[in-house]
């Protein structure tokens, strides 16, 4: 969950998902859809995808023993370097680096290293660093005291510096160049999407489609979708939807990390749902107040909530 997301954000998400998932072998027996509901809201939905295929994988093929070394977590879904060495560590006591991003800003202005991160030579100079700097011994304290310092003191913006106990040797301190680093990645503007959102609902029910597994907002369920009004149309005279009382709502914005989404609901009220028989295996009626677990974008959520309300 820390791998795109802050402590104060992830924290609730991770209560609850431990407490239904408190072992691996009830998270890889457990429904997909069940995983993606509790992670709904959280984002880069893949992170989700990737722990329920690494608990069937250990529980499966591994006979339920988690892999020990830093090359062996490196070979399931969604586990990088960085991720297996913070596991090896902080779980197993072995001495291995590791390069979170608030390590990565704690070494850039400690050493005054410039460039932006993600390119290939800093990061090798990065980890040639964090690999000298971790101890043999009480590894797993090292790095939880380095990811800690860049979160509370080595903050982004506005950073601690008189309460550091690094900033007698900071280089980047010495050299004011502190707020200067990491550098940033040189911005480009983000491209736009337009979609339109045709949703047909009833008074508690609103009509879903899931989505492939793969990509963004993966197995989860979302309204069908269209690049322009006229494909929307065109699909919904095949399938027999009346549009002329349809209601067009006002386009909102939601903002991926690589290009913003501007989608346009089309509600379409409907007097009854079509037979179950009827339904095809990737899409649903669901009921807003439902007790059934399905992963639902935080976008669509939303706008569930507003429209069944």
């Amino acid at each position: 969950m820390l791998q795109q997301t802050q402590v104060a954000t992830a924290t609730p998400y991770f209560e609850k998902f431990l407490q239904a998932f408190p072992t691996l072998d009830s998270l890889a027996n457990a429904p997909l859809e069940e995983v993606l509901h509790l992670w709904s809201g959280l984002g880069y939905y893949a992170r989700a995808r990737n722990l329920h295929k690494t608990a069937q994988i250990v529980q499966q093929q591994q006979a339920g023993v988690f892999p020990q070394t830093v090359d062996e977590l490196m070979q399931l879904p969604g586990i990088g370097r960085s991720t297996a060495g913070a596991i090896v560590s902080l779980s197993m006591g072995q001495p291995a680096a590791i390069l979170d991003g608030n390590v990565k800003r704690v070494l850039c202005r400690f050493f005054a290293i410039e460039g932006w991160p993600g390119k290939a030579d800093v990061l090798k100079r990065l980890w040639r660093l964090s690999e000298r700097l971790t101890p043999e011994q009480e590894a797993g304290h090292f790095n939880q005291a380095m990811m800690d310092l860049g979160a509370t003191i080595c903050t982004r913006a506005s950073p601690a510096c008189n309460s550091c106990p690094l900033n007698n040797d900071c280089l980047g301190l010495k050299q004011g160049v502190v707020a200067k680093l990491p550098t940033a990645k040189k911005r480009m503007a983000l491209p736009v999407k337009k979609r339109y959102w045709l949703v047909e609902k009833t008074k508690d029910n609103v009509k879903l489609v899931q989505n492939p597994t793969e990509g963004l907002w993966g197995g989860l369920w979302a309204f069908p979708q269209f690049e322009d009004y006229d494909a929307l149309q065109a699909w919904c005279k095949t399938e027999n939807i009346q549009l002329d009382k349809a209601e067009q709502l006002d386009q909102k914005r939601h903002t991926f990390s690589h290009y913003h989404l501007d989608y346009t609901p089309i509600i379409c009220g409907v007097k009854t749902k079509e037979s179950v028989v009827a339904e095809s295996e990737k899409s649903c009626w669901y009921n807003a107040h439902s007790r059934v677990k399905i992963g639902l974008p935080k976008p669509v959520s939303e706008l569930i909530a507003r429209l069944t309300n």
